[in-house]
């Protein structure tokens, strides 16, 4: 280990992996080390087995349940946006060449008690029951306007500087839509977590918009993500292999990883009496956690079923977002379901996740509305975990530290600090004008 290199990864977490592939296909030197023996980090996928011994301490689970070996459950779960930057990422490095995707079936939204598919077209909006009947002749107008908006095209902005105008001028004022419609559009198509967004510049969010239309567009399924077989856990997998194309070096089952520094700046990782020296260390926040700072916590339940989430058109793989003022909460809240169809849990079987910010100390009482909405559950188990952020500056002290996973149950805002870490890193931005069509997804059950 007594090699020079320009970077030392430590963790084997989704952004972790990402970054050592990105950073890997740049031609940089990289050590990619975890003190786990297994890959994934918080991120990691577990069987029933495993799961059973996280959660519920030594016993075996029930028979009933069914083999170990066929679940595949992934404990930070989120959807990929068919057209969106990871899938871009995944392109730009090659990895596509080792994962199977298939598209998910189904994309929902919470409002007013019920559960509704979301209306993400013109043609669409016209047939929503979350819609009046002149509501949904605006919401036509704007759905088009957003299919036609093209950055090149002056005339397609209509003389609006989406720059400059806010977003809630562009969807209340221009298009005159209402509070209801404003909430689902802005959760749970364009994907915000708050309603901060109505005073920014509208620019980003018609292009959020943009998005998820051409996204479900893509693979012409019920919803605009796609998700791996087997689930999330062959990411990691795949982006040790393309690291080692690159000539990158794994190492799992490395115990303490201890950060050296000198000067205040990293130059090196020592594990089991052996130096590696580098230029720069990224890593999770669980190797530096003196640069780190609490910034919240996420709730979440994990739930084994026999069937599909009620009204979701009984959808094999499916995301309901309940937004924060349906619920009275500062958060929205997450559904996150897959199944056998995905190969993450055995035939008959269905994985569901509620997640959200917590916001007491109490999950259970916290999740209940999205538990509620799950029908009869077979197992349930409850965990929080704290979300970290760094409080360091990388251009001082060479460390570049992941933000804890969100609560959400798509990857938008897990790439967005992806692309951000690289940024500083190198110093460049990461082109991500790809073929998109490298990616395929099946549709087939």
């Amino acid at each position: 280990m007594d090699e020079e290199y320009d970077v030392i990864v430590l963790g084997t977490g989704l952004k972790e992996c990402i970054l050592s592939g990105l950073l890997s296909v740049d031609g940089l030197k990289v050590l990619h080390m975890d003190r786990n023996d297994y890959y994934g980090g918080e991120s990691t996928s577990l069987n029933l087995n495993q799961l059973w011994k996280r959660f519920k301490g030594g016993d075996s689970p029930p028979a009933e349940l069914g083999q170990s070996k066929d679940y595949n459950v992934d404990m930070v779960p989120k959807f990929m946006m068919a057209n969106g930057a990871l899938v871009r990422v995944l392109i730009h490095t090659n990895v596509t060449k080792y994962l199977n995707f298939k598209a998910v079936d189904g994309s929902y939204v919470y409002n007013k008690g019920k559960v509704h598919k979301v209306p993400a077209t013109d043609v669409e909006a016209l047939k929503s029951p979350l819609m009046g009947l002149f509501e949904k002749r605006r919401a036509r107008k704007f759905f088009i306007y957003v299919q036609d908006y093209d950055d090149n095209d002056p005339k397609s902005k209509e003389g609006l500087d989406l720059n400059k105008v806010p977003a809630k001028d562009v969807i209340s004022k221009k298009y005159g839509l209402d509070d209801n419609t404003v909430d689902f559009i802005g959760h749970a198509l364009a994907l915000y977590r708050d309603d901060s967004y109505l005073d920014q510049p509208a620019i980003d969010f018609i292009k959020r918009v943009k998005l998820y239309a051409e996204s479900l567009a893509r693979f012409a399924g019920g919803s605009p993500y796609i998700y791996p077989m087997y689930g999330l856990g062959e990411l990691p997998q795949a982006f040790a292999r393309l690291s080692a194309v690159y000539g990158g070096t794994y190492m799992l089952n490395k115990p303490e990883c201890k950060v050296e520094f000198e000067d205040g700046k990293a130059i090196g990782v020592t594990s089991e009496g052996e130096t590696a020296k580098c230029k720069k260390v990224v890593c999770d926040p669980s190797y530096l956690p003196d640069k780190v700072k609490a910034v919240g916590k996420v709730a979440r339940a994990i739930c084994i079923m026999s069937h599909p989430i009620p009204h979701t058109n009984d959808a094999h793989s499916t995301q309901v977002i309940l937004p924060q003022k349906q619920l009275g909460r500062k958060s929205d809240m997450y559904l996150f379901c897959c199944s056998y169809s995905h190969n993450v849990a055995p035939k008959g079987k269905f994985i569901a996740f509620v997640t959200t910010e917590a916001e007491t100390d109490n999950p259970e009482t916290e999740l209940k509305p999205g538990i509620d909405l799950l029908g009869p559950v077979d197992q349930i188990f409850f965990d929080t975990y704290d979300r970290y952020e760094p409080t360091n500056d990388g251009a001082d002290d060479h460390c570049f530290i992941s933000t804890s996973y969100d609560a959400t149950t798509h990857f938008e805002s897990t790439v967005q600090d992806v692309i951000a870490m690289y940024s500083k890193i190198t110093g460049k931005s990461l082109d991500l004008s790809v073929d998109l069509s490298a990616a395929s997804a099946s549709n087939d059950e």
